[in-house]
């Protein structure tokens, strides 16, 4: 019984215990069977197999056995010199499709996983090394290099809704230069925290920021893009001021481990002064970042600033508008966003049509159009007028038109914020000139 008992495995062995009590008397099978988790059927089974065979007959017949779900043999190395013959630069998962739909083999990927990682076609992610991220020294300078970025979080936890925190950080001195509080990242949210930032300190040399649509192009010739710039990087140029994309969020560490920890601090120090509201938030934040900077920056190791102040032909309000550039037609028309606006006719401005102009828009929604460095007046032009302007009505009549003018802009105003080609901004801007007109309010 020794010889048998070296071939059992540690199930059997618990097995042969319990039927040997049972069959000794000393346990009933209702109760082997509740140890066991099996039926009393199972028990009665096994120890009519222990009767017949002593401790060989609770031994697996399955053993030894090939499974019934064995692959033939010689297909691994069918499918392994195929992988290197034609695929060895694919994963497993997309090898496995392709011998499937090309050379007919039934393998799981899994299976082909171990295949591959066995003949070296792959490496298992236990087998990868990590990636190294080498330290970065420090810049010399205050305000050579700033790091910018946006972190998306729960800053007033519960109090109020979620929101996000635009951090500028300098990375000689891990210093907070600038922090604002905006319900998402957006090119006006950057350009006023870059406005505060520039009154503040005056221009830095470089920011550093990762791929977000603000900073870098990701798709060409788009409306919001011109010559592969984007708006952001457009008013920066304007400025003189480089901003270069990081690869990788380890490349600019400083911001993201900067990013972490306001939203332990921070969070924390909102909770204290029971600062529920962005507004609120964003009057704090300079108390914070002086206490902030007191604490934890430290001096550059070149006292020189970098930082430019700003010279007298920089026009902040000009460059921190959104600018795209436009042909006006021969009729002195200029469409720009699903509007359009009619330059007013003149001696200055008759001669202007079919040339191009650029058309700035500010976050309050007001508009201007410039040519050549000048303004042009102009009017909004409604294409599709719901009466036709000027139109005689009689006085018993005036109250059924009105209401019927009523109707039709709340509609129109309807289906511009259920667009998904609106922004936020501007659906809330629609909303407050409607309340501002006393107009019905209309949905979302």
């Amino acid at each position: 019984m020794a010889g048998e008992l070296v071939a059992m495995s540690a199930t059997e062995l618990d097995r042969l215990e319990i039927i040997r009590r049972v069959a000794e008397q000393r346990l009933s099978q209702v109760e082997a069977g509740v140890q066991l988790g099996l039926t009393t059927r199972q028990v009665r089974r096994l120890s009519r197999a222990f009767e017949s065979s002593g401790a060989a007959g609770l031994v697996s017949r399955q053993r030894g056995r090939p499974s019934n779900h064995q692959l033939p043999a010689g297909l691994e190395a069918q499918a392994v010199a195929i992988v290197r013959a034609r695929y060895a630069d694919f994963g497993p998962t997309l090898a496995q499709e392709k011998l499937s739909e090309l050379h007919d083999l039934r393998v799981g990927r899994e299976t082909l996983r171990k295949w591959m990682a066995a003949a070296g076609l792959w490496v298992t992610r236990r087998e990868r090394l990590p990636p190294v991220h080498q330290p970065r020294h420090r810049r010399s300078c205050l305000g050579e290099l700033v790091q910018i970025d946006g972190s998306d979080h729960e800053w007033f936890e519960e109090r109020s809704p979620r929101c996000s925190l635009l951090v500028y950080v300098d990375d000689a001195t891990g210093r907070l230069m600038e922090l604002r509080f905006v319900r998402s990242e957006s090119a006006f949210d950057y350009f006023d925290s870059t406005r505060s930032y520039l009154a503040r300190h005056g221009r830095p040399v470089t920011f550093y920021s990762d791929k977000h649509s603000i900073f870098r192009v990701a798709k060409e010739h788009s409306a919001a893009r011109s010559n592969g710039v984007t708006q952001f990087g457009r008013a920066l140029a304007e400025l003189n001021i480089d901003i270069i994309c990081a690869n990788s969020p380890q490349a600019k560490g400083r911001v993201e481990r900067m990013n972490q920890t306001l939203q332990d601090r921070l969070v924390k120090e909102l909770r204290l002064r029971g600062i529920s509201t962005a507004a609120a938030g964003n009057a704090f934040l300079p108390e914070f970042m002086a206490d902030y900077n007191q604490r934890f920056a430290r001096e550059p190791r070149n006292p020189s600033n970098a930082h430019r102040p700003l010279r007298h032909e920089d026009d902040l309000d000009q460059i921190f508008s959104w600018q795209e550039e436009r042909q006006m037609t021969r009729n002195l028309l200029v469409h720009f966003k699903r509007s359009a606006y009619l330059v007013t006719p003149g001696p200055e401005t008759n001669a202007l049509g079919g040339k191009p102009v650029r058309v700035h828009e500010w976050e309050d929604g007001r508009i201007e159009i410039r040519c050549n460095g000048r303004t042009l007046p102009f009017t909004a032009f409604d294409k599709n007028p719901v009466v036709a302007q000027g139109a005689v009505v009689e006085n018993k009549r005036l109250d059924a038109v009105l209401a019927f003018i009523q109707a039709g802009q709340s509609e129109r105003d309807r289906s511009r914020l259920a667009s998904k080609k609106l922004t936020l901004r501007q659906k809330e801007r629609l909303r407050a000139v409607r309340v501002t007109a006393g107009a019905p309010a209309v949905g979302t």
